[in-house]
């Protein structure tokens, strides 16, 4: 087992979710905030800051920092549920970007929709205020150890 997978594996033991994100750079990089929301339901936050605009006509999040968060959430979320000795690898992932991101809190949750021994397919929606008007939602494949 890895030092990084030790690591996780304590802090998520002792549910110290602040813990998890820093010993993640990007995640801590982007900002991202999470909590347990029910048995293996997390609830991922990426508040707002003025430098994650993208467009500043509009003004709107940048498309790479919703995609970043996004691919991050799964990550986690899949090292939450699973008891893994090696953290999961992207194989691929899609975004559909549904409406732009407004200048506050961006929230995401994932669902495993399929795991086998080798492979676990996930779709993770974000959204911002109301839960039924997606801002962008996520299908990503992950190799597992």
């Amino acid at each position: 087992m890895s030092a990084f997978m030790q690591s996780f594996l304590a802090l998520r033991e002792r549910k110290d979710y602040a813990g998890i994100i820093e010993t993640i750079p990007y995640a801590k990089l982007l900002g991202v905030e999470f909590e347990e929301t029910g048995e293996d339901s997390l609830l991922f936050r990426l508040p707002f800051y003025e430098h994650n605009i993208g467009n500043t006509l509009l003004p709107a999040l940048h498309g790479g920092l919703i995609g970043g968060f996004l691919e991050n959430a799964g990550l986690i979320h899949l090292m939450w549920v699973r008891a893994t000795l090696e953290p999961p690898k992207v194989v691929d992932i899609s975004f559909d970007y549904l409406r732009s991101g407004k200048p506050e809190t961006l929230y995401a949750q994932c669902q495993l929709t399929k795991q086998g021994k080798r492979v676990a397919n996930m779709l993770i929606e974000s959204w911002q205020g109301d839960r039924s008007k997606p801002v962008a939602v996520a299908r990503a494949h992950f190799l597992l150890s």
